[in-house]
């Protein structure tokens, strides 16, 4: 028995409602394909659809979509609990939130990805089905989303991923570079060995080559046993420098020698160590800026850059926000030991409409605190009413209350001006680089 009765679908481009009638049969025992939405007031009552897939533009050289949102307004006006799911093309996202604000249960991107269709639509009609990750995904891949930066993204990683070519991942931090990294070196003939991960701004300059290159017993005071590097850990495998920007200067020139050499040695030997890893580095600072201002050695920016990927801010990949949503929704869910919870109308708009400054992390935040304080079964607008006042981007302007909200401001700030460099920062508020980084985590920044 298929789960869903009638879909109504309203395209005028024959090929699009064939397509969609062939795959909305797999989960509908009933599909109507129509031309026009004129047919709409008649169908609707004598149908009782589950769901209604509505085209935004009819009217040949229109892409205002002030159609498709006086159609919405009379689906919702002829039966109230029908979901609608609106068809956008790529540059009408406005378009799609303004939708959504009339009441659109969801929308899908011409040309649509399978998956993601079917997931709207049944989401959208209350079906209960698992939207953790896509069926072609594994537990080590992230959600690539459907979004034209991001599909085209993927298919570059794809290509260069069973490769050993060194890879740097840019992106604002919360966009998921640790994730991407993870994925990369899943899919590299390296992934029988765990992938060993450096956290640069965890790390103190006294400490680095002992960190990386690993030291001899008694090498140093409290050097109690001979122990590995990083380098030597990660032999035969990946390893990941998150936040690369941050090396001080003068380990950039010992990290620099240890990749062209492909060989360590430890602190307290003369003995060099062959050493064969694939280098992935990731920073939320622009690289070609620090090496313009002398923070960073072009040559070693030439060494880690062979494959440079960028990932976008969900503010520009809006498309995502929703499937994202739900796929933190369903994790959280299980975590937590709730049934499926469901967002609300205008918990659409309120995601689709905000800022996001802190990412695909700040929203995974967002959505566990939702699931956790939710009390019936619908995630209601008042578990986001932070995002309703939050500007687009920090404001100088809005002056802070208290001690807590000064020290978050002055640090995020000094991260902005100084290009994301926490070492500059750091120096700049006259603390050291740990406790910077300990603010960081403190404060979400």
């Amino acid at each position: 028995m298929k789960p869903l009765n009638t879909i109504i679908v309203v395209d005028d481009n024959r090929s699009v409602r064939t397509a969609m009638t062939l795959l909305l049969q797999t989960v509908a025992e009933k599909v109507i394909p129509v031309s026009s939405p004129v047919t709409l007031p008649r169908l609707i009552p004598e149908e009782k659809p589950s769901c209604v897939i509505l085209d935004m533009n009819f009217l040949s050289g229109t892409t205002n979509g002030n159609e498709g949102i006086f159609w919405l307004n009379e689906i919702l006006r002829l039966a109230p609990g029908v979901p609608v799911i609106l068809m956008t093309a790529y540059a009408d996202i406005d378009l799609a939130i303004k939708g959504i604000k009339a009441g659109a249960a969801d929308f899908i991107i011409k040309p649509w990805d399978n998956s993601r269709l079917l997931q709207a639509v049944m989401y959208a009609a209350g079906k209960n089905v698992s939207l953790k990750k896509d069926k072609t995904h594994d537990d080590f891949s992230p959600f690539f989303g459907y979004s034209r930066r991001m599909a085209a993204l993927r298919e570059i990683v794809d290509k260069v991923a069973a490769t050993d070519a060194s890879i740097l991942i840019t992106g604002e931090n919360g966009t998921g570079k640790s994730m991407l990294a993870k994925y990369i070196h899943h899919r590299s003939g390296r992934h029988n060995l765990p992938m060993v991960h450096a956290d640069m701004g965890a790390i103190t300059d006294t400490l680095f080559e002992s960190e990386f290159f690993g030291h001899e017993k008694n090498a140093f005071t409290g050097a109690s046993a001979t122990r590995k590097g990083r380098f030597e850990i990660a032999h035969d495998s990946t390893l990941f420098l998150d936040e690369v920007a941050n090396i001080p200067l003068p380990m950039q020139s010992k990290l620099l020698c240890a990749l062209q050499e492909k060989r360590i040695t430890r602190v307290g030997a003369n003995r060099p160590i062959d050493v064969n890893v694939r280098l992935i580095s990731a920073t939320s600072s622009d690289p070609e800026s620090l090496v313009e201002r002398g923070l960073f050695r072009r040559d070693l920016l030439w060494r880690i850059n062979t494959i440079h990927l960028h990932l976008p801010p969900l503010r520009e990949r809006r498309e995502d926000i929703i499937p994202l949503a739900r796929i933190f929704i369903s994790s959280f869910c299980d975590k937590y030991g709730r049934q499926e919870l469901t967002l609300s109308h205008e918990c659409h708009e309120i995601l689709m409409s905000a800022s996001f400054p802190g990412n695909i992390r700040q929203l995974e935040h967002l959505i566990e605190k939702a699931v956790i304080l939710t009390e019936g079964d619908t995630i209601t607008a008042e578990q986001f009413a932070e995002l309703s006042c939050q500007p687009a981007r920090p404001s100088s302007a809005s002056a802070p209350v208290t001690l807590e909200e000064m020290e978050r401001k002055m640090i995020a700030d000094s991260i902005q001006q100084c290009d994301g460099n926490l070492s500059q920062a750091a120096s700049r508020l006259g603390i050291t680089r740990q406790t910077l980084y300990n603010k960081i985590k403190k404060y979400g920044l």
